[in-house]
């Protein structure tokens, strides 16, 4: 009996010992994000290589934000995400990573500015920071993890969780077959509305993302989504 008194004892403090670290990680977050300007998230596969058309994308994309006065922040790894800090350092446009802490390394990519990279331990946290500072998501094709963000980032602004902001897929032939099936299954179930298809926007075209990320802010304020 005492045996298992010890072992809960020691498991509360655990915990609570865990509750300082996850604080300490937000107040590094907001602390750091907080003193950039305007800023999109550019989400995408690690697995996408330099040769690639979607990685081309993806810096092209970050490129022509940096023209329009806004910095990049990625999820800062290889992929996609490098893409988008290479073409923000190319552009000379600040450069964010939000890194996280695997099982297997992913070492950060070298174009995040170095005083603009943030290592995370815990994915919920770094999560809430893009959907804190981005101005504007941008998603191309990506995994497990790449979903999440989005769906993640659709669903706060469907509930208003948040104060809405741009949502834009790029790589149209990657996204058609999903949101073909939300059309003709959830939105023909009554899972959701066919207004909430509107949250987001697909294009190919990077001046076509930057000009809808400009449209939503000719009626809003650029800063924090909540």
């Amino acid at each position: 009996m005492q045996d298992e008194q010890l072992n809960r004892l020691m498991g509360v403090q655990q915990d609570v010992w865990r509750v300082f670290r996850i604080m300490a990680e937000f107040v590094e977050g907001f602390s750091a994000l907080s003193k950039l300007g305007p800023c999109v998230s550019i989400f995408g596969s690690a697995r996408v290589n330099p040769n690639t058309p979607y990685y081309r994308l993806a810096k092209s994309v970050a490129k022509e934000f940096a023209k329009a006065g806004y910095g990049v922040i990625s999820g800062g790894g290889p992929g996609v995400m490098e893409a988008a800090n290479r073409g923000a350092r190319e552009a000379a446009s600040p450069s964010a990573g939000l890194a996280i802490d695997l099982p297997f390394e992913e070492k950060a990519n070298p174009y995040i500015d170095p005083d603009k990279l943030i290592r995370f331990r815990h994915f919920y946290v770094r999560k809430v920071m893009f959907v804190k500072y981005a101005q504007g998501f941008i998603v191309l094709p990506g995994g497990f993890g790449t979903m999440d963000e989005m769906f993640e980032a659709i669903t706060l602004i469907q509930t208003r969780k948040i104060t809405p902001f741009p949502v834009v897929l790029m790589g149209r032939e990657y996204w058609s077959g999903l949101v073909s099936w939300m059309k003709k299954t959830m939105v023909s179930a009554g899972m959701i509305s066919k207004t909430d298809l509107d949250i987001f926007s697909i294009t190919d075209d990077p001046k076509a993302a930057v000009a809808f990320v400009k449209k939503f802010y000719k009626k809003a304020e650029h800063g924090p989504n909540f």
